[in-house]
């Protein structure tokens, strides 16, 4: 019997650890799929709403379709508008730079053996930026970022290609749950109603959560006279989405940015608090009173998902791992074997 249980926990764990090299490995395929099965879940309910009103399965799905591309386009306006924005106002941002620079690029210079005369009359962050080292290192790392939006690019269109087929029927998630997953048709079908709503929920507090950080660090840049105030109100909205970690990094990330804006410790101060207090109501108050109690995940294990998720799948995986916890949490719950697992993630 020992033997029995010994062989039963090996066969175990090697199959969590193929399952999670699988993962890494076809993370091409697994991202947007599992994305585009999330995003189906969030437009389940206006399928179903569109059925109710007769509309036939083909015109609700294109409905659907051309609202991702709607908000896609409108994403890549907000971009374009931002880097507009940043090339309108880099004149003046290279003469605040250099007054914040002339004193601090003597340090920073010698660390990092790059030569900038200092009898010009020339930007010293220009020169900075025109110096053959620095070019050097951004022309190699320009063949990266080209690949970086290829990937993203061809991601979305296999999420945009699977969310097509989860939405008219041809993937169907709730017998791929109830084939693989459950072994009675009521379980399936309850579990996967409270992984649906579980996660509409999520996605719509988020977004919600998202965006009021994202107008907040905007307007609180415009008004403390921060330059790209739109850039740094996307970049919270964004970032916004990788829980914890994100809110943390995009604070810290601004602050340093706004010394070259505020020369006067006593607005970098107040710029800081104001940044600090829009987390703290965002993400510490408002955020958990609007997920409710279906999302009681401890600290500690939405870091570790975060750690293993961000391992195996990078940004994305960022982004997906607290959606995953809670679908994982919701499977648990239906059986009694994993209880104890449920526990501790409480």
């Amino acid at each position: 019997m020992d033997n029995t249980n010994t062989i039963k926990g090996v066969l175990i764990f090697m199959a969590v650890v193929l399952s999670f090299y699988l993962l890494k490995i076809l993370s091409f395929i697994f991202i947007p799929f599992i994305s585009a099965i999330f995003l189906a879940l969030l437009f389940t309910p206006l399928m179903r709403w569109l059925r109710r009103k007769k509309v036939p399965k083909w015109a609700s799905v294109t409905i659907s379709a051309f609202i991702m591309l709607v908000v896609l386009f409108g994403t890549y306006q907000l971009i374009g508008l931002s880097v507009r924005q940043i090339t309108q106002g880099q004149t003046e941002f290279w003469e605040k730079a250099d007054e914040s620079l002339t004193t601090t690029w003597a340090p920073v210079t010698d660390m990092l053996d790059i030569e900038v005369s200092s009898n010009n009359d020339e930007s010293i962050a220009k020169e900075l930026m025109d110096n053959d080292k620095v070019s050097e290192w951004v022309y190699s790392h320009f063949g990266s970022t080209i690949a970086v939006v290829q990937r993203m690019v061809v991601t979305i269109l296999m999420m945009l290609f699977f969310l097509i087929l989860l939405l008219s029927g041809s993937l169907n998630v709730q017998q791929i749950f109830g084939t693989l997953v459950f072994n009675r048709k009521n379980s399936s079908v309850k579990a996967f109603s409270k992984i649906e709503s579980s996660i509409v929920t999520f996605i719509k507090v988020k977004t919600l959560t998202s965006l009021m950080t994202g107008i907040g660090f905007g307007l609180t840049c415009y008004f403390f006279g921060v330059s790209f105030a739109l850039f740094w109100g996307l970049i919270a909205f964004a970032t916004n989405y990788v829980q914890m970690i994100g809110s943390v990094v995009v604070t810290i990330f601004l602050a340093l940015f706004a010394l070259i804006d505020l020369t006067a410790p006593g607005s970098f101060l107040a710029f800081v608090l104001i940044l600090v207090g829009i987390q703290v109501l965002v993400g510490g108050v408002l955020e958990p009173i609007f997920m409710g109690q279906s999302f009681r995940i401890n600290t500690i294990t939405v870091l570790v998902m975060l750690m293993l998720w961000g391992y195996i799948w990078g940004v994305a995986g960022l982004i997906l791992s607290v959606p995953i916890t809670v679908m994982l949490k919701i499977i648990f719950e239906q059986f009694k074997s994993t209880e104890v697992i449920v526990k501790v993630m409480e």
